[in-house]
């Protein structure tokens, strides 16, 4: 079983980090993608967090397994395999490695997850973190203190994740971002899970979106179907928390 260190050693290589070209300790996002694997829409969001003066981590956990995408959308996508609480492992590897760096400010990250990662979000947020839970020896040294804000865009919450009610146990502020016509879930389950989460004293925006799973990534597959004008506003409300987590981070532009 990995602990933290391993697993972070098994992500480091094919994790993307996306920022302004110093060395200075600056607020840091963790992006995982959803259950399709690493989509175009990702680098957008990093470049947004970016421009907004932040450092930005795309986490790929597939490439570090040897999946593929195919092998993804058979397995991971359908359910039998890898499922919300595995991810957590990853989401908790992650933040322990990146907090390490010199160049990640530890006291303010945020975790962004789409779909599937938000899903291993929402178990890492939720979990007791015993010896041996998540898939890692010691998933209770991960420090979520620095954990300040989630990004969860139409995360996972159908019937296949099991702890979907699970209250948080580390209640960073939340943007939640909910499609109206979304395959795997009702408005109606999604949000009365986002009123649990409300339950633990953390602000959590919603906005429901009106369009489909996945909105936000270059693609139709139907049911899904990618809308311009939707994923703009994604990014712009991405950028907004990010200042409004961080309000004195100079932008890129002005490192």
């Amino acid at each position: 079983m990995d602990t933290l260190a391993d697993r972070w050693a098994r992500l480091a290589p094919h994790a993307a980090f996306v920022g302004p070209e110093d060395d200075r300790p600056r607020p840091t996002a963790l992006l995982f993608h959803g259950c399709g694997g690493l989509r175009p829409h990702l680098p957008r969001y990093a470049e947004a967090a970016r421009a907004a003066g932040w450092r930005a981590v795309i986490v790929d956990s597939y490439a570090p397994r040897g999946w593929s995408r195919q092998l993804a959308m058979a397995m991971v996508c359908t359910g039998l395999t890898f499922h919300g609480d595995r991810r957590a492992g990853d989401v908790l590897a992650s933040i322990a490695g990146v907090s390490a760096r010199p160049d990640v400010d530890a006291e303010t990250l945020l975790v962004a997850g789409w779909s599937h990662g938000g899903w291993g979000i929402m178990e890492a947020m939720s979990a007791d973190r015993r010896p041996g839970t998540l898939g890692l020896a010691n998933p209770g040294e991960a420090a979520l203190d620095g954990v300040k804000g989630a990004f969860l865009a139409y995360p996972y919450v159908g019937f296949a994740a099991l702890n979907r009610r699970r209250p948080w146990r580390h209640c960073p502020r939340t943007l939640a971002v909910v499609a109206r016509r979304d395959h795997l879930t009702t408005v109606r389950n999604a949000e009365g899970i986002l009123d649990m989460v409300r339950g633990c004293g953390v602000e959590v925006e919603t906005w429901i979106a009106e369009g489909t799973h996945s909105f936000d990534e270059p693609m139709n597959a139907p049911p899904m179907r990618y809308d311009e004008a939707l994923a703009a506003e994604a990014l712009t409300r991405f950028g907004r928390l990010l200042e409004d987590l961080a309000p004195n981070v100079r932008p890129a532009a002005a490192a």
